[in-house]
């Protein structure tokens, strides 16, 4: 779904929210297609410590617990891995030590084995696992052909689960709620391992607010002037951004009353417009009267073209 008056005919202002260590190369695409893109994170991805809890999950996954792992980032999957790889040598030494005719070569080539499906949410989180440098490994990584909540719930290795069986998700805090609420009304089981926290970056704000005072300088936003577009990859980027957006536009105005000067009015959520993934982040947008396009992932090309749609 689109909203008609999206994208006006001049190249707009592109605000990437993207998390710094997935931001570049989208920034990279958009600057090479002619686009003005601004980096303004709205998300820091904090490592979490491992729990005694999430190692027994994973040890279960490893012992054939659960019918399907997704792994709804490419972090997610990189600290996934790392530990799946610390426990699978430390069982094959244990094999080892209990069994003292039992032969290296065996451990090694028996070293890594999937014990259930690998779905990888998107292209960048299975490549964590297709090109990782790995003595000897043995599974199959599989992505949804939409790379989303709705796209994943379409699967056969996941429309098939039914009351009883057991899904494992490797996630940061917080996120795929569609997936695991309709998962569960169907009597599915549901564990998750959190290896990172979703957080507000601390400079957030003030980039926002520096690069807001600079364009309120130059463009001085009219009908026939191009609305900056602003890049929404998950409902927590959009709270943040929201936040963000909502504070400076509050302390402009106190700042104006204050002074008593008719300064130039700061930029509210309606004065840019978003390019969203999936459906329920266009509701979300929606709601608030803001004008979107909705994406079904969130590859550079693709995004590219929903900016460029009516350029």
């Amino acid at each position: 779904m689109s909203c008609s008056d999206l994208l006006p005919y001049t190249v707009p202002v592109v605000i990437n929210t993207r998390p710094v260590e997935r931001a570049a190369v989208l920034t990279h695409h958009l600057k090479a297609a002619g686009f003005s893109v601004v980096d303004i994170p709205m998300l820091k991805l904090q490592d979490r410590a491992l729990s005694d809890s999430d190692v027994g999950l994973m040890r279960r996954w490893l012992a054939g617990d659960y019918k399907a792992l997704v792994m709804v980032s490419p972090t997610a999957a990189t600290s996934g891995l790392a530990v799946w790889q610390t426990l699978t040598q430390q069982n094959k030494a244990l094999d080892s030590a209990d069994n003292e005719l039992g032969s290296n070569r065996d451990i090694k080539l028996n070293l890594l084995t999937a014990p259930s499906h690998l779905i990888a949410v998107g292209t960048a989180t299975a490549k964590v696992l297709q090109q990782a440098q790995l003595p000897v490994a043995s599974y199959e990584v599989l992505q949804p052909t939409i790379a989303n909540n709705e796209g994943m719930l379409a699967m056969p290795e996941i429309e098939q689960l039914q009351a009883g069986d057991k899904l494992l998700i490797w996630r940061g805090l917080g996120g795929r709620q569609l997936l695991v609420d309709t998962l569960r009304a169907r009597g599915v089981h549901i564990d998750s391992i959190a290896w990172y926290e979703r957080m507000m970056p601390d400079d957030a704000k003030s980039r926002y607010h520096q690069w807001s005072q600079q364009f309120n300088a130059q463009h001085k936003l009219s009908v026939s002037q191009s609305k900056p577009v602003v890049i929404i990859s998950s409902g927590t980027v959009f709270e943040h951004w929201t936040q963000v957006v909502s504070h400076v536009q509050a302390n402009s105005l106190d700042s104006s009353q204050r002074s008593n000067q008719d300064n130039s009015v700061a930029l509210s959520l309606v004065d840019f417009n978003y390019v969203v993934l999936g459906a329920r982040l266009a509701e979300m947008v929606a709601e608030q009267h803001l004008s979107y396009y909705r994406v079904e992932d969130l590859s550079p090309a693709t995004i590219l073209a929903a900016i460029a749609i009516k350029h």
